[in-house]
């Protein structure tokens, strides 16, 4: 019988789900409705891919971008999996033959964008059928607050009304919680089944650096990055157009990427970015939404992005296969009022939560604790570990700060004395003694404060204000800049208690995504041998390499050698498809570079799920279908009912049938109309959880008793 655990292995090949796919997959099989909310790289995709191959039928993937779909459509046909896609980029053949395999029943998966879903067309079809799931990836996309609004997605509520039956999941990287309100009521959802995964990538280093020179420092941090591939992402066309030529120049495999050229030429130069044959895309924000490719080795912000949410979307690019990768942000003062000068040009309200935005990001950017808190944070997370050792900040050492309490003072007594009615430049030339115009209009060089900071440079008082509002001892009014001094900045000013902070911005050490590289250790000349092959196969094939394997699955190969069969399908990534289509191209290069270099298989143990009492409830479930009492079973692993109760409840909740609840329910000492009352209250609150149920019931019913009819519950519903 087919499970999510054995579909995860035989055709994805892995060995055990990220966190939280597999409750996911349960909340959807159980059919309600789902919200997930999940970081790039957590693998979403699963989420509807396993249910889509469980249920009997047709699943409809809602997607943006065409080349979103034509690659989920790629992968899921590398691993054997039926799936086609209906958009403008196939020809009228094409598209009338993949209508045929969907209304055949082939397909089990079918891509669509969401205006082509709305024609009556599409909806002729889906109406002959029978639709089990609608799952609307990049579902932020239907929020008026989200950073990425699409009228048509709004409209997709009306295909939820036309096809009730099929349960709605909405998949996103990127919502905040007002935006996953606005998903859920928008779509109607009845009640919230939302699935939260922490938006904690641990596997990217975060860093962020003054902009000084910026092509001086994006070659140098490209000297780490020899053949790896990455994306730059600028602000302008023209700045796109510079770098990619400066690039170029130092021999660099470099693209160009921006909405001024030609269709032709932004698809060219994707498509050799995807497949490998460019190594570094240069790009504005318009690159990247329909990427799914996962050996992006580091992300460069030349220029300010202009939220949190765009940020973190595009630093969400890189290592998708969960190898470590570099995300640099090249931060100036003068991005930011070169942001604020388009801001001005809006109209209210999209102006006040334009600035509001940037805001946000000028905070983070010039923030000194670790990168992970404000950027998680933004998403409603809550970050408590003191240090990451992943991040810029919780990198640098306690000696890289100073004392800056005599600075912090002055700074904040000539806010204070100019009447808190100026931004910091106009503060920062009173300190420095100007003699400009604005100065003298205001009388400013009468204030007891002028000149008192001549021993620091405009650059040096700039950081120290930008740390002051970082450490709440000042307020920065987020349209026109204007500081004022907070109660913690007047009683720090009233105890002159000690400020740390750094005096030049330049003090942070050297680091980078080396921190992690040493978590694995593999051949590298196997490994470049191995994607040199992936490469041949996947132009033979005309796909991009990653759909042949991921570079964490050629990791692996390169790390334990295998020389069998059985060995080689014990490698993350590989499945029975794949093995047959690749496997052999693959064993032949590793045992002769084995035999060559008198290297041994090393044996890589199955990965398990946490260990062997983690997979227990199969084998309990499995042992009472062949007859086993409760009692017998309690004896032999020398547990409680309850235990045996909850092993069976997951048993069944994994997707396994499990034989009469006759027993059971002689377990329970309710009445009859207490038992109903009990299976009406999963029926409204489900039965994952049993406390909703439990309080539902107002406490009248105790948790043995639930656990009991919670089991005859779901026997009933299978």
């Amino acid at each position: 019988m087919l499970t999510p655990e054995t579909i995860l292995k035989s055709t994805f090949g892995y060995d055990a789900f990220k966190p939280l796919q597999r409750e996911i997959i349960a909340n959807v099989q159980a059919r309600r409705d789902t919200l997930v909310i999940m970081p790039t790289g957590g693998g979403k995709s699963l989420t509807y891919q396993v249910p889509a191959l469980l249920f009997d039928g047709l699943t409809v993937v809602v997607s943006p971008l065409i080349a979103l779909m034509k690659d989920q459509v790629e992968q899921l046909r590398a691993l054997g999996v039926s799936a086609v896609f209906l958009n403008s980029s196939l020809s009228p053949e094409e598209y009338q033959e993949n209508m045929d395999a969907v209304k055949s029943g082939q397909s089990k998966l079918l891509y669509v964008a969401p205006e082509t879903l709305l024609t009556p067309r599409i909806y002729s079809l889906l109406s002959s059928l029978k639709l089990d799931l609608l799952a609307i990836d990049e579902a932020h996309c239907i929020s008026e607050w989200g950073h990425d609004f699409r009228p048509e997605y709004r409209q997709l509520v009306d295909v939820r009304r036309k096809f009730p039956s099929a349960v709605c999941m909405a998949l996103t990287a990127t919502a905040t919680p007002r935006v996953c309100d606005d998903i859920e009521s928008t779509l109607g959802f009845t009640k919230s089944n939302k699935f939260l995964a922490s938006f904690n990538r641990e596997n990217l280093f975060i860093e962020v650096k003054p902009k000084r020179e910026p092509v001086a420092q994006t070659l140098k941090f490209l000297e780490n990055f020899k053949e790896q591939s990455g994306i730059i992402y600028c602000f302008s066309r023209k700045q796109v157009d510079e770098l990619a030529a400066t690039l170029a120049r130092y021999k660099y495999s470099v693209r160009p990427y921006h909405a001024g050229l030609e269709d032709s030429d932004r698809r060219r130069n994707q498509e050799a970015f995807i497949r490998d044959d460019a190594q570094i895309i240069v790009a504005t924000i318009a690159f990247g939404m329909g990427i799914n490719k996962p050996n992006v080795r580091f992300v460069i912000h030349f220029d300010l992005p202009k939220s949190i949410e765009s940020y973190y979307q595009e630093i969400g690019r890189a290592g998708r296969d969960g190898l470590p990768a570099h995300c640099l942000l090249l931060y100036s003062y003068a991005d930011a009022s070169k942001i604020r000068y388009f801001i001005d040009q809006k109209e209210e309200p999209e102006r006040s939560a334009s600035y509001q935005h940037l805001d946000a990001m000028t905070r983070y950017a010039e923030g000194s604790v670790c990168r992970r808190k404000p950027l998680l944070s933004y998403f409603g997370e809550t970050y408590s570990q003191e240090n990451c050792a992943t991040c810029d900040n919780c990198g640098m050492d306690e000696s890289d700060l100073a004392d800056i309490t005599i600075p912090a003072q002055k700074f904040l007594s000539c806010v204070k004395r100019s009447g808190e009615r100026f931004g910091a430049a106009h503060v920062v030339d009173i300190l420095l003694g100007s003699e400009n115009e604005k100065i003298q209009k205001y009388n400013h060089h009468e204030l007891s404060t002028y000149g008192i900071g001549k021993e620091l440079t405009k650059s040096q008082w700039m950081h120290i204000s930008r740390q002051l509002v970082e450490k709440g001892l000042l307020n920065q009014e987020p349209a026109y800049r204007v500081l004022s001094v907070t109660v913690k900045g007047l009683e720090m000013l009233k105890s002159r208690e000690q400020v740390r902070g750094q005096i030049n911005e330049a003090q942070k050490k050297e680091r980078g995504a080396r921190v992690k590289s040493s978590e694995f250790e593999y051949d590298k000349s196997l490994f470049s041998l191995l994607r040199n092959k992936r490469k041949e196969l996947a132009d033979e094939a005309g796909v991009p390499p990653y759909v042949i394997f991921s570079d964490k699955t050629l990791v692996e190969m390169a790390g334990y050698f295998p020389q069998s069969r059985e060995s080689l399908l014990n490698i993350s990534g590989v499945g029975k498809v794949k093995h047959e289509r690749y496997g052999n191209d693959f064993l032949v290069i590793i045992k002769e570079y084995c035999r060559s270099n008198k290297l041994d298989e090393k044996y890589k143990a199955p990965m398990r799920e946490k260990d062997d009492a983690g997979r227990r409830y199969v084998a309990v479930g499995e042992a009472y279908n062949a007859g086993e009492s409760l009692e017998n079973l309690m004896a032999r692993y020398d547990v409680t009912a309850d235990t045996i109760l909850n092993h069976l409840a997951r048993f069944i909740q994994a997707g396994n049938p499990l034989r009469s609840a006759e027993d059971l329910i002689s377990l329970s000492n309710l009445s009859p109309d207490q038992q109903m009352d009990v299976f009406k209250a999963f029926d409204h609150m489900g039965s994952d959880m049993l406390k909703p149920v439990y309080d539902k019931l107002n406490g009248a019913v105790n948790y043995d008793e639930l656990r009991i009819l919670r089991l005859c519950y779901l026997c009933e519903k299978r």
